[in-house]
């Protein structure tokens, strides 16, 4: 058990910007965590320290840790991004470890229990002090970053809040996979049981976890295939469409499975790989990240039921949640009617260089939206173009 913290010491700031003391934080960062209201995946270290390594690009790591005494009550998982006109906001921003296309959800600081007034204090006396723009993204809407971006807004900083995204999710806690099937409609009850069915009559197909490491090298290479022959069949790259993308991925899956969170599921019929599905199930929460099915098994219906079977073994390994993460993708809506909002914000600086922060990005907007409209107008017309090849008389 950490020791209590000594009243009378004032909370001493201190920024980390190598990777060497990142790497040496993992078991103050864990045990902080888990005395956080933010425990969650994509706050652990694992996830972030591995985003660093192959995601971070030309970021630069400024993580902010608060310690009273020798304990430490706070880490901001903070990296400064460089001005560019790719990102927005297009100026140089702190933004949090994790951001980005990896797909992190629930960003926050993580903070010990009753500490987060004290922290957000501190944190906000020194980003004022520096002038840094700020750029949260996919952020939980209620904890110590929305505290702090309340603080600065206090101290006349300009917020500008983003669209929301929705996490679907299912409260497990005491049920049954039947009985959780049970509080689902009826048409999919029905046709998860029937496809389930039909596919375990199959001599030939069987539902397999990876549980060595040589069966998740395996399992992540079905993942890549069967995701990427079904994204690139409609024209799109994927989840997994770069090199680094794919290192990130090798490198945490191989993490998480020593650890023990691994969920990456392969069904195969008659030898061959048909859905894949990857998940983790950490403190209780199945947390339904990617998956892939091949088109040639449509019929089936192997992705459905892919994800039914991985939900059931996770709630026998006694998972009280299943998080099927941002998104609201219409099979999503078959597993659950619940969701939670994650919120975006930037901030900019009082005075004229964030006036001028705020203007550069609103002009890089308005300059995508217009792109934006014009692709969709091009695609359409190209589409209707097709449409009238197609009908005029041969």
């Amino acid at each position: 058990m950490d020791p209590l913290p000594p009243h009378d010491v004032e909370p001493a700031l201190e920024i980390i910007d190598d990777v060497h003391t990142f790497s040496l934080l993992a078991p103050e960062w864990e045990s902080l965590l888990r005395d956080s209201d933010a425990d969650g995946l994509f706050l652990t270290w694992e996830w972030v320290f591995t985003w660093w390594k192959h995601l971070a690009g030309d970021c630069k790591l400024q993580i902010m840790t608060l310690r009273r005494g020798d304990l430490l009550v706070a880490i901001a998982p903070f990296a400064l991004r460089p001005a560019s006109v790719q990102h927005l906001p297009p100026v140089a921003s702190l933004q949090f470890l994790g951001s980005g296309v990896a797909g992190s959800d629930y960003l926050d600081l993580i903070v010990r229990r009753g500490h987060e007034a004290e922290t957000v204090r501190v944190l906000s006396e020194r980003l004022n002090a520096s002038g840094r723009a700020l750029a949260f993204m996919r952020m939980r809407p209620v904890g110590p970053a929305a505290m702090l971006i309340e603080r600065m807004q206090q101290r006349r900083w300009h917020a500008w809040q983003g669209p929301s995204e929705l996490c679907p999710y299912a409260s497990l806690r005491g049920q049954s996979f039947d009985a959780y099937l049970a509080s689902l409609g009826s048409e999919h009850r029905y046709a998860f049981r029937r496809k389930l069915g039909r596919i375990e009559r199959r001599e030939t197909a069987s539902f397999d976890l990876a549980r060595t490491e040589a069966e998740r090298k395996e399992a992540l290479g079905a993942l890549y295939a069967l995701h990427d022959l079904r994204w690139h069949s409609r024209g799109e790259p994927g989840a997994f469409s770069t090199q680094a993308l794919r290192d990130f991925h090798d490198d945490l899956t191989r993490t998480a499975l020593a650890a023990g969170w691994l969920r990456l599921w392969v069904l195969r019929i008659d030898g061959k790989p048909a859905a894949a599905l990857y998940g983790f199930l950490r403190q209780r929460t199945f947390y339904f990240y990617q998956s892939g099915f091949d088109p040639a098994f449509a019929r089936d219906s192997v992705g459905l039921v892919m994800l039914g079977v991985a939900v059931r073994a996770a709630i026998d390994e006694g998972a009280d949640e299943l998080d099927l993460l941002h998104g609201t993708e219409s099979y999503k809506a078959h597993w659950t009617s619940a969701s939670r909002e994650l919120v975006r914000f930037e901030l900019h600086s009082p005075g004229t260089l964030g006036f001028l922060e705020r203007e550069a990005t609103a002009l890089t907007r308005r300059a995508r939206r217009i792109t934006r409209a014009a692709l969709d107008m091009s695609r359409r017309m190209a589409a209707k173009t097709m449409q009238a090849d197609h009908a005029a008389p041969r």
